[in-house]
């Protein structure tokens, strides 16, 4: 005759599945990155740039819990990677926000101003280049 033991738990609650848990987590984080998204959206029409940052911190969020938006980011990334570098710093782990937004700012500036300027507005870059650096660190 042999004695079967059943394993007594101190809380006799059941437990929950773990990667129910983490499902969860990952559908609520791509929920606001898409709320966070249409926020941009709204935003954009108003002065400054105030639609893009809150965009991209969005795309950021969708990007790190969705796998339809990683093959998709995958896809833009050997399209034009020069657009999707930024994204990428800024899904890295610790992210170095800063100097994506200043490099980002020098790419947009030389996209509006015309190729050669004049030695004035050259003077006027740099001194706004040094007050930006000096706010930044």
């Amino acid at each position: 005759m042999t004695l079967a033991l059943i394993p007594f738990r101190a809380d006799s609650r059941p437990r929950s599945r773990p990667g129910l848990l983490r499902r969860a987590k990952r559908l609520g984080m791509m929920a606001l990155g898409f709320l966070i998204i249409g926020l941009g959206i709204l935003i954009a029409p108003l002065p400054g740039p105030g639609g893009i940052p809150v965009i991209a911190l969005g795309l950021v969020l969708l990007l790190r819990n969705s796998w339809w938006a990683k093959r998709q980011f995958i896809r833009a990334q050997h399209a034009r990677p020069k657009w999707v570098y930024p994204f990428r710093r800024l899904m890295r782990k610790k992210p170095e926000i800063a100097p994506v937004f200043w490099q980002q700012a020098l790419r947009a500036e030389k996209v509006v101003l015309r190729k050669r300027p004049s030695r004035q507005l050259i003077r006027v870059r740099k001194r706004a280049r040094r007050v930006l650096r000096r706010a930044f660190r």
